[in-house]
């Protein structure tokens, strides 16, 4: 901007300077003739009253060589007067006698011609230019001639290099004046141009915040008022578009599901973060990767490439392998259409549905047990009473022994729906617990002697460590059927003649308590299917100790309830130790509880 600054003033004070030049020449030029003029017209009165005063001396005699001088001196110019055949006649300026003829002069010839004798130009006999003006004189008929007039034209070279100095330094110090007045205009007229450019540039850069400042109100001035009104909606234009693309990433990243946009040169342009967890590794690297060298999945591949060719939407359940497991999951792929309805590019949209997976097999699994479960005893009763019915009820031992196993099953057939219907109550959103002081130890004590009989008749020694006045937020009777649960399972799986230990601690912040036990143990691939419904480690141990299979599933909900943590140790064949972990003192909204 400072070029286009110092282009207009060079081309402002160009046109200046040669304005200036020109009308120095013809001032210059003018002032010269005017002076040139002036001096003919006093040389042409001054040499008409040199030839009246000749002629006024005709009745005495002249002497022209003492009239030349006199003359001379009171008119500060040359005198020649010339006879008419041109003899100088007298001379202010030498001696007459050693002057040549001067009928030749061209001042002398142009008055013989009755024009003005004006000359100009270098006399020999005095060395200096000088300017001529010759008249002529008639005295008498016999007696005429010239008198001419000669001026040095140095008075005029000085005249003229006076005027020229002084036009020199008059044009010099306006054309300075100028110089700098047109310097200060250029730059009020350009600093607001040169703004609005910087801010232009800034805006180019993408730096929408930038503004001008707002001039006259002139063309500059609306340009600068425009280019901030330009910003400001640029500036608005991008907030919004930030805020947009803020919102659609968290959107995107947020979801809870992955997504992947493949354009038309089969390249991947868009991933979510739900895809790193998908597929356990850093998929930010396959941006701008072909699709087909990334997707470790043939089943993948292949929706992509059908999308491709059908240009329809696409929706399939799919296993792929992530890290070292299999997920199910439901893709659902869709062409991106433009309004012309041209393809570009492919949408991905997986859902992982392998907890659903899991969850649809636990319920076939669920009703294939429940359904296990009810035959087992309901065949029992069924069959006894048949026998019965046949004939046994005739031999007292068998109806006894028969009555007593029709009995045993159904009580286990109690058993079981009483567990299913608390199992199912406790996975109702309703659930609720009664909240209260529960004394921890005591209901431990307690369900240790409600539970010792059943020890000691296979002979095995409990051992409760409990401290003294230990207490928490709960619900006690919902924490007494945990340590039941749990005291009863290890005497189940604990052989005859085994030890189990059930221990009560506390710190500060929390409580601790175990039961453990030195019976079967558990194999380490099975720990994390112990929770589940109908799961046993041993299932003939279980179906002969009147066990449903529901027991831990119950202790896992209601420990969660109580905001519980719970844990198992094992190693087959040297025992399992059970530990739940409760928080001290629970804030606990009860209501949501």
């Amino acid at each position: 901007m400072h070029k286009l600054k110092f282009r207009l003033v060079f081309a402002i004070l160009s046109v200046t300077l040669l304005v200036m030049a020109s009308l120095g020449l013809v001032i210059g030029q003018v002032y010269k003739n005017i002076y040139e003029n002036h001096l003919t017209d006093r040389l042409m009165k001054e040499a008409e009253l040199a030839a009246f005063t000749i002629e006024s001396h005709s009745e005495e005699a002249i002497d022209e060589q003492q009239l030349a001088l006199r003359m001379s001196e009171r008119l500060d110019a040359r005198v020649t007067i010339i006879a008419a055949d041109g003899t100088v006649l007298g001379e202010s300026a030498t001696d007459p006698e050693d002057m040549d003829n001067h009928a030749d002069r061209p001042e002398i010839r142009e008055v013989r011609e009755g024009k003005n004798g004006t000359e100009m130009r270098y006399s020999d006999t005095i060395g200096q230019e000088l300017l001529y003006y010759a008249v002529p004189y008639q005295v008498d008929a016999e007696q005429s001639g010239y008198v001419r007039l000669g001026l040095a034209t140095q008075t005029i070279a000085k005249l003229n290099e006076t005027i020229w100095t002084i036009l020199i330094v008059s044009f010099t110090v306006a054309f300075i004046v100028i110089g700098a007045i047109t310097y200060r205009i250029a730059n009020e007229m350009i600093r607001p141009i040169e703004n609005a450019s910087e801010v232009a540039i800034e805006l180019a850069e993408g730096n929408f915040k930038a503004r001008t400042f707002e001039g006259k109100q002139d063309e500059v001035g609306q340009l600068t008022r425009s280019m901030n009104v330009l910003a400001y909606n640029l500036e608005q234009i991008t907030k919004r578009h930030e805020a947009q693309q803020e919102r659609l990433e968290t959107l995107i990243n947020n979801m809870g599901s992955g997504l992947i946009f493949i354009n038309t040169r089969g390249d991947i342009s868009l991933i979510n973060q739900k895809c790193h967890e998908i597929f356990e590794e850093n998929t930010d690297k396959w941006l701008n990767q072909l699709y087909h060298e990334v997707f470790k999945s043939k089943e993948l591949i292949k929706i992509v490439q059908t999308i491709f060719i059908t240009e329809k939407r696409h929706r399939e359940q799919i296993q792929l392998v992530t890290g070292i497991d299999t997920k199910h999951f439901d893709i659902q792929a869709a062409p991106i259409l433009s309004e012309m309805g041209m393809v570009k590019g492919i949408v991905l949209v997986l859902h992982d549905i392998t907890e659903l997976k899991k969850l649809e097999q636990v319920r076939k699994d669920f009703v294939a047990n429940v359904s296990h479960e009810l035959k087992t005893p309901v065949t029992s009763i069924k069959g006894f009473s048949e026998t019965l019915l046949d004939g046994a009820m005739a031999d007292p031992a068998y109806m006894e022994k028969f009555l007593t196993i029709i009995h045993k099953e159904s009580e286990r057939l109690q058993s079981l729906i009483q567990d299913l219907l608390e199992l199912s109550k406790l996975e109702q959103h309703y659930f609720r617990l009664n909240w209260g002081r529960a004394e921890l130890t005591k209901i431990v004590q307690d369900a240790v002697e409600l539970l010792r009989p059943k020890a000691e008749a296979k002979e095995i020694a409990i051992s409760l460590h409990a401290a003294s006045s230990v207490e928490m937020d709960g619900d006690s009777e919902r924490l007494k059927q945990v340590a039941i649960n749990l005291i009863s399972n290890a005497i189940t799986y604990t052989p005859n003649h085994g030890e189990i230990n059930v221990s009560v601690t506390q710190d500060h912040q929390s409580i601790l308590f175990t039961v453990s036990d030195n019976g079967i143990g558990i194999e380490s691939s099975e720990l994390p299917r112990i929770f589940e419904r109908f799961y046993r480690v041993d299932r003939a141990r279980s179906r002969n100790s009147g066990g449903t299979g529901l027991g831990l599933a119950i202790v896992k909900h209601l420990v969660e309830a109580h905001n519980g943590k719970l844990s198992v140790e094992s190693e087959l064949g040297h025992g399992t130790t059970f530990t739940i972990h409760f928080m001290k003192d629970q804030m606990i909204d009860q209501e949501k509880q």
